[in-house]
This record gives structure tokens, C-alpha cells and sequence, in this order.
């Protein structure tokens, strides 16, 4: 069985140092050279070009580094589904979400797993939609939770919540005093948005593409919190999700325009990789938020 060896080559390629990596591994340089051995016998090959000034992975090595990835999830997910056979419902699930989900929408749902399901633990990492896709691809998170959109064949993508965007403004802002804004009365505002690589972003190139509307000043914030202070603190508008600025909204610390130009809608997706099955943890994540989004589509 080579799981520890290519555990070790892993966290080698990684570290980029034999004894870096065997001291997170806990084992003797000795032992994580002698692993690289057997995987370099194994496989016919080179992985590392070393030298006392280089270090360097081989083609061939990062052929096996790709793969090695994948087998080592694989492998430790077995192990998940093979215990998780025999005992209750428990363990880690590891969600990426892209920051809007992870911010806004997961919280209140996990909560509500987590009553159900009191053994589950949760590990959320939060990004923007293409670093979410990023950690999926490489397997680092069990599933992703994105607001954008992904072309990447070896992900299934699946659709489970409507999202609606709104028009944010500085309670003083002039427009805040107008009915039915239209999008001449949107020209030349200074605007706020996401960065690029952002599914918020990309929503809004799009709206301001779709309807021609020329930007004064723009200004980019990798944080959804930023913008809205930004909002608040009257550096300009922002095209945002409702459930990012309810809160806000009703203690008046911003206003929603009245825009003629929505609603603004867009569907939250669910990714994960289709080179692996998905293990029973999995699934129930999946069901459970495909009825949450069931029950707040009929409210």
C-alpha cells in the first residue's frame, strides 16, 4: 500500500524540502527519503532534480503529484464512508463558498444542520467564485458553494437557491429621494464592486454592459462587508445581494434604490468533482440545502 509514501510525496512537493516535510509528518528524513525511493522504483522514474542550491519537481513528478492528490482523498474518503457505514451520522464536511453564501446564507442553514445532526463538524473556507472552483478541482474542500458561473468540465454544477441583487446607495445620496430610477439617472455614479474572479462581479459587468451605463469611478473591494461600509460612508453605489444588506437596510444605515432596471436575479450552484462519488455526509449536506431552497422559493 502506498498511502504513506505518497502522503510524504505530497507534503515534499509542498514543503519543497525533505526535512521540512518530515518534520509536519512527524517521521525521520531518513523515512520520507526512503518513501521517495520505493514511488521513484514504483514508477520508473525521477521525481526531484536536487541539488545543494535546487529543488525542483520533475514533469513526471507533477504528474504524480496531480494524481497523488486525488488518490489520497479518495482513499480517506473511503475510510470516512466505510465508518461512517457502521456509526452515526458524523464527521467533518469541508464547504467552499464563495463570500456572499459564506457570509450571508450558510450560517443560519448550518445552524439548522447542526441541531439535527450534532455529530457533524463543519469547516468553511471562503473566497472568491474562482478560487472556490480552484479548491474543488484540487479536492481541498469536499464541495463548493459559488454565486458565479464555471465552464470546467470535470465539475458537476447544479443550481439550488435564487439569489436577488439590489442598487445600494449612502442614505444621503440624491437618488435615494427618487422613485423609479432609470438608467439615465444612472450614468456617471461612482460605483463599488467585487473584484475580478468574483461571481458578484461578474453579474455586474454584466448589468452594466446589458444597459449601457458609463461609470465615473470604480472602485474594487474583495470583501462584501467593505463595500458596504464604502456604501455607507458615501464612496458610492453597489450592485449587491438583498441578504447581504437586510440588516442594514432596516436599521437605515443605507438605502435600496427603486430602480427600474430589476429585479436583478441569479442562481446560487452547487460543485463538486465529478471524478469522485460522493460519500453519505455529502449527500445529506446537498439534500438538506435543496429543501431550504425548496422552502424559501414557496415563501
Amino acid at each position: 500500500m502506498y498511502y504513506d509514501a505518497l502522503k510524504t510525496f505530497v507534503q515534499v512537493v509542498e514543503e519543497q524540502s525533505f526535512s521540512r516535510a518530515a518534520e509536519k509528518l512527524l517521521i525521520s528524513q531518513p523515512s520520507v527519503s526512503v518513501h521517495i525511493k520505493n514511488l521513484e522504483n514504483e514508477f520508473q522514474t525521477k521525481l526531484f532534480v536536487r541539488s545543494p542550491k535546487t529543488f525542483q519537481i520533475t514533469p513526471t513528478g507533477e504528474i504524480l503529484y496531480q494524481r497523488a492528490i486525488q488518490m489520497i482523498q479518495m482513499y480517506e474518503r473511503a475510510k470516512r464512508d466505510i465508518y461512517e457505514h457502521h456509526h452515526l451520522v458524523k464527521g467533518l464536511i469541508k464547504i467552499g463558498a464563495s463570500f456572499t453564501i459564506g457570509e450571508y446564507t450558510i450560517p443560519s442553514f448550518l445552524a439548522e444542520m447542526q441541531a439535527d445532526y450534532p455529530y457533524l463538524e463543519f469547516e468553511i473556507i471562503i473566497g472568491n467564485t474562482d478560487e472556490i472552483v480552484e479548491l474543488v478541482k484540487l479536492f481541498k474542500v469536499d464541495i463548493g458553494l459559488i454565486e458565479g458561473q464555471t465552464n470546467e468540465k470535470d465539475l458537476t454544477i447544479r443550481p439550488f437557491l435564487d439569489d436577488e441583487l439590489v442598487i445600494i446607495a449612502p442614505t444621503f445620496h440624491p437618488l435615494t429621494k427618487k422613485k423609479e430610477i432609470n438608467e439615465h439617472e444612472l450614468q456617471n455614479q461612482n460605483w463599488i464592486t467585487r473584484e475580478k474572479g468574483s461571481g458578484t462581479r461578474e453579474f455586474f459587468d454584466h448589468v452594466i454592459s446589458a444597459h449601457g451605463l458609463k461609470i465615473n469611478h470604480l472602485m474594487a473591494i474583495s470583501s462584501t462587508q467593505g463595500i458596504k461600509e464604502a456604501v455607507i460612508n458615501g464612496l458610492g453605489l453597489a450592485l449587491i445581494s438583498r441578504s447581504a444588506v437586510k440588516r442594514d437596510h432596516e436599521h437605515h444605515l443605507l438605502s435600496i434604490l427603486d430602480v427600474k432596471l430589476g429585479p436583478f436575479k441569479r442562481k446560487f450552484s452547487i460543485i463538486n468533482s465529478t471524478t469522485t462519488e460522493q460519500q453519505q455526509n455529502i449527500n445529506l449536506l446537498i439534500d438538506a440545502l435543496n429543501k431550504r431552497a425548496t422552502k424559501q422559493a414557496e415563501k
